[in-house]
């Protein structure tokens, strides 16, 4: 069992930057793929960056490559999203999910944490 908390998230201008992490429990962090997803009001939710256990292979969808990074820190059973450059349509909120693969879909991912809302205004 893994449990995922999320902090980070908050109000922020068109432009600006925010950092997210989650914190992950258990002692087998490191041998789980980690990935973000985001909703926004209304729409499904959808993948925005995943990191292999030992953060070799990174994956991000096409609206953030080039402005969030995903990073993690198994000492510290971590990972983080690092994201710049945020548009108003960043805004939703923000979940961590750990699985055993890097994928897109979320399907794949056994654990998720509770969310952290990102807003970005214009």
């Amino acid at each position: 069992q893994v449990q995922l908390v999320e902090s980070g998230g908050g109000l922020v201008q068109t432009g600006g930057s925010l950092r997210l992490s989650c914190a992950a429990s258990g002692r087998t962090f490191s041998s789980y793929a980690m990935g973000w997803f985001r909703q926004a009001p209304g729409k499904e939710r959808e993948f925005v960056a995943s990191i292999s256990g030992s953060a070799v292979v990174t994956l991000y969808t096409d609206s953030v490559k080039g402005r969030f990074t995903i990073s993690r820190d198994n000492a510290k059973n971590t990972v983080y999203l690092q994201m710049n450059s945020l548009k108003p349509e960043d805004t939703a909120v923000y979940y961590c999910a750990a699985g055993i693969y890097v994928r897109r879909t979320s399907m794949s991912y056994d654990y998720w944490g509770q969310g952290t809302q990102v807003t970005v205004s214009s």
